[in-house]
């Protein structure tokens, strides 16, 4: 089988092999595990891979470079127009030579590959949508535009869409899906946190405005001022990251607020097994992988409730749903800390839960869509 790949991820290559962010790498292994050939239409960066990259297991792979665009101001929407005939060849290509033709969405590859599969009837597809699928979300009008080409039945035949949740009146293309980070032989104890001061939080993930990495240091220095000592560590980076920084100033912060920036994955798992919660204030997710980590070592996730984050939680079995308004978040948040058996019994079923969504329960059904 010829397995083709559209995917806006910029990619990098060093020494014949190819390297992208390592969710996305290890994900791709397990389908490539299942397929002859394997085709990626994407773009190409010069810069050298950081930390959070690797590379793809597999040594035989075509890779079709197209440029990266984007579609934010008018500069860039014309530079997109020049370009535009050249990506949709490189795509129309890779897609009469696929036996499965495989998107990764949303984004503004993922759009034109939309477009392009309908000419592909007969071909099997599918679709990875790692945005946050729910109808009532409010969001760009590209993305409600590839839902729409995804979901209908009448242009997108032989179409499976993976989303993350159940939602009301979808149509047959949609399949309610998960994703993983671990194998069930990663499946060690979980520490037994004592819940003692101080408090050890968390935020793993982009220093970016829809993360909203100000908001948990707003609740960690609240928390602190309540009298409840507390740490903050940071795992990621972004462009709000020298901004934040700032906030090392601030004297109810001097010794509690952390930036270790971009680290592998075995750092990051260390991290959670010292950490006590997780803090991701997002506008928009998914299925956060990074909730899911924390829950499968036992760290209570502090988030708010978009996409499937409340079917994540058990709405409040397996964690705390934030309003990302300071005063009730908090006026939430102290009787829980207040009480180590129920913080016990929440980590407990946290990491319960997450232990069912393995990497090899994912593997095999990536095999049975295949």
């Amino acid at each position: 089988m010829r397995f083709a790949v559209i995917t806006q991820i910029k990619h990098y290559k060093v020494g014949g092999k190819y390297y992208s962010y390592t969710p996305y790498i290890k994900e791709m292994n397990l389908w490539f595990n299942h397929v002859d050939a394997v085709c990626i239409v994407a773009p190409l960066n010069s810069a050298k891979p950081g930390e959070i990259d690797t590379a793809y297991e597999r040594d035989e792979i075509e890779f079709k470079e197209v440029p990266a665009i984007n579609l934010t101001s008018f500069y860039q929407f014309i530079h997109a127009f020049i370009k535009l005939p050249g990506i949709l060849i490189a795509i129309y290509k890779a897609m009469v030579q696929a036996d499965h033709i495989h998107l990764r969405c949303p984004g503004n590859m993922g759009l034109l590959g939309a477009f392009v599969q309908i000419l592909f009837p007969r071909k099997r597809k599918t679709a990875k949508y790692a945005g946050n699928w729910d109808p009532k979300a409010k969001q760009p009008w590209s993305y409600r535009l590839q839902k729409w080409i995804l979901s209908s039945t009448l242009i997108t035949k032989n179409m499976q869409v993976l989303v993350y949740g159940e939602w009301p009146n979808q149509t047959k293309n949609i399949k309610p899906f998960f994703t993983a980070s671990y194998t069930e032989a990663d499946t060690g104890a979980i520490p037994l946190r004592k819940y003692d001061l101080p408090l050890r939080f968390l935020f793993v993930g982009s220093l970016v405005a829809g993360k909203r990495p100000q908001y948990a240091i707003d609740l960690v220095e609240e928390l602190i001022l309540k009298g409840f000592p507390s740490e903050l560590h940071f795992y990621g980076d972004g462009i709000l990251k020298e901004q934040l920084r700032e906030n090392l100033n601030n004297t109810n912060l001097k010794g509690a607020l952390y930036f270790h920036g971009n680290q592998k994955p075995e750092r990051v798992q260390e991290a959670y097994l010292k950490s006590h919660f997780l803090i991701l204030p997002s506008k928009s997710e998914g299925w956060p992988k990074v909730v899911a980590e924390a829950m499968w070592w036992g760290t209570i996730p502090l988030v708010t409730p978009v996409s499937c984050v409340p079917f994540m939680l058990g709405k409040t079995e397996r964690g705390i749903l934030l309003k990302a308004d300071l005063e009730a978040d908090i006026a939430k948040l102290i009787p829980v800390l207040k009480n180590k058996e129920q913080l016990k019994f929440m980590a407990n079923k946290a990491s319960n839960w997450s232990r069912v969504y393995t990497l090899d329960r994912f593997n095999a059904e990536i095999k049975k869509l295949l």
